[in-house]
């Protein structure tokens, strides 16, 4: 028995996203230490000292950088594993759900187990698929309704028109691809009236003795006609029902052919039911009969959708053509009886019904004359809606319709939204590594040019070099002769001071000036004149307080930064000395 493959949680799979996009930059990282490691390498090598490292020491060096390199390629491998493994199991799981070739109770109607939910959709896309040309519509999402925004006709399609991007998760787009005719089938039924999910599953019941299929092969949905008037048939408490059906390997076959475009669907339509429901609109009031036939072309053939109208309710949907050869008008009068034989037999066909042709000019002359020949009534002609107007219908149906009642299987629309996911995160990667690339290319940049500005500094200091050494060498030659100078005129004045100060009977022993700031005095005097040097406005106060030519203090008036004056007394002699710093230092001075 083969083991069923499980979808991983939604946490577990973003989890392992998270930690593979941290890996990824985790290696590049690497990647900048590494490169950066060896180009410091390669300096030293390359330097003065480099050919004197041991070869053990350079086996060190660059075993080191193999093992960093090592480890960044086991990162970025790891890294993106863990991209990839939640998509591979996504992938088995799908592939696990979809029904084996043999019979197989898969499930038939487009039941998600998520409550059904409206998204506010910013844009709508409607794709009509043509065998040549293709023409798709943009309408914007404005004043609660759809406005056309542009038309495209073409064999390909715009990329930016139909591709959704990172703006996509913040303003939603609508894909919508109308479904080839020729693939559906119509059925109309009647049930009593209730909510969707009930509607679902009543029509569910029938759907053995609705399709023309097994029901194992099929896709379907539904779309509710509004309710008929009031007093017209049928009564309030039913439903017009009209059932979508589709062969499972044709709407695969049609989805391969807009994959192939660039078109990721959302949802497929079929045209016919927004041209019934505004046709209808114009006679749900109407009690009898009417026969309403829109031309178009079914798998290469001229053929017709007649839709039937009794009571103000639609009855029957089928299909008439019209043969390219033998009696057109014959056989084409036997179609419609046959249809007409169903009605009456169903009981809801009561009297002649009053035939209505919606068809462009080129179609209308064709059946016009067609159907007057074969059912010998006239036959009222009308313009059918626009395809713009279908579309915009079509659009408003869809953005508004429940995300259960839609043809496209399950499983495609899982794998898109997958698809979507993985493309904007590998386009976010992408994005971040091109700015990683950027900034490394700015870096190295960088480096390379301060590294060239450095080496042109280190070429002109090296060019200057001498000039600069002979030019300290003169400063300091400058600054010693200054020196010298400053202390010869210092000297001069500390010795003038003095002299104009010192009394008459004191004697000078020593004058000592050191250090170009320090001057120190000592001498003797008789005992009765020791007054004379140490009160007030003595020779110790005016030496203390003497000036400079400019006004300012000679020396500094704090005397704890000079010697203080001390004298002893040895018979009737007196010996005295005292210091003092000149107020201007050398610094100063310059």
């Amino acid at each position: 028995m083969k083991a069923q493959a499980h979808p991983i949680p939604v946490w577990l799979k973003w989890l392992l996203r998270s930690l593979g996009v941290i890996l990824i930059l985790g290696s590049l990282y690497l990647t900048v230490i590494v490169v950066v490691a060896l180009i410091g390498s390669f300096h030293v090598f390359l330097g003065p000292k480099g050919h004197a490292a041991s070869d053990r020491q350079w086996m060190n060096i660059f075993g080191g950088l193999l093992g960093k390199l090592v480890g960044q390629v086991v990162l970025l491998l790891l890294g993106i594993w863990m991209l990839r493994w939640p998509r591979e199991k996504i992938n088995q799981a799908t592939k696990a759900s979809q029904p084996a070739p043999e019979p197989a109770v898969v499930p038939t109607a487009p039941v998600s187990p998520a409550p059904a939910r409206n998204k506010r959709r910013a844009a709508c896309n409607i794709l009509h698929l043509g065998p040549e040309v293709s023409r798709l519509w943009q309408f914007d999402a404005k004043s609660g309704g759809f406005v056309l925004n542009r038309e495209h006709q073409g064999a390909s399609l715009p990329a930016r028109l139909v591709a959704k991007s990172w703006s996509s998760l913040w303003q939603p787009k609508l894909n919508v691809a109308w479904l080839p005719p020729e693939s559906v089938f119509l059925r109309v039924v009647e049930l009593p009236k209730s909510n969707f999910d009930e509607t679902l599953s009543m029509v569910e019941l029938q759907l053995e003795r609705l399709s023309p299929m097994p029901v194992t092969q099929i896709v379907w949905t539904l779309h509710v006609l509004e309710s008929p008037a009031a007093g017209a048939v049928p009564a309030g408490n039913l439903q017009t029902i009209i059932v979508v059906i589709a062969a499972r390997s044709a709407v695969e076959e049609f989805l391969g052919k807009l994959e192939g475009r660039g078109f990721l669907a959302d949802r497929l339509e079929v045209p016919m039911l927004d041209q019934l429901e505004m046709d209808g609109a114009s006679h749900r009031s109407e009690i009898g009969p009417d026969a309403w036939v829109y031309p178009l072309w079914l798998g290469g053939q001229n053929a017709a959708l007649v839709a039937w109208w009794a009571g103000g309710s639609l009855r029957h949907l089928g299909f008439v053509t019209l043969p390219v050869t033998g009696d057109r008008v014959a056989e084409l009068k036997k179609q419609l009886a046959q249809l007409a034989w169903s009605g009456e037999l169903e009981g809801w066909l009561v009297a002649t019904p009053t035939w209505h042709l919606a068809a462009d000019p080129a179609n209308a002359a064709e059946w016009e004359t067609a159907l007057r020949e074969a059912l010998e009534e006239p036959v009222r002609v009308s313009s059918p809606s626009a395809p713009a107007e279908l579309a915009a219908r079509t659009a408003r149906r869809a953005a508004a319709a429940s995300e259960r009642a839609n043809l496209l299987p399950t499983e495609f629309a899982g794998r898109y939204h997958e698809q979507l996911v993985d493309h904007l995160w590998l386009r976010g990667l992408g994005a971040t590594g091109v700015l990683y690339v950027a900034a490394l290319i700015v870096y190295f940049a960088a480096v390379g040019v301060l590294s060239y500005r450095t080496h042109g500094v280190e070429q002109a200091v090296a060019r200057i070099s001498g000039d600069y050494t002979n030019a300290i060498q003169l400063k300091a030659r400058y600054g010693v002769l200054k020196e010298r100078q400053e202390l010869k005129f210092a000297a001069l004045d500390c010795w003038k001071v003095i002299a104009e100060r010192l009394p008459e009977g004191i004697s000078l022993q020593r004058f000592s000036f050191a250090d170009g700031r320090k001057l120190s005095l000592s001498g003797t005097c008789d005992s009765d004149q020791i007054g004379l040097i140490i009160d007030k406005g003595g020779f110790y106060e005016r030496v203390q307080k003497a000036k400079l030519t400019n006004g300012q203090s000679m020396f500094n008036p704090n005397a704890s930064t000079g010697e203080q004056l001390v004298y002893r007394t040895m018979g009737n002699k007196v010996t005295w000395n005292f210091g003092l710093e000149l107020q201007h230092t050398e610094a100063e001075l310059r």
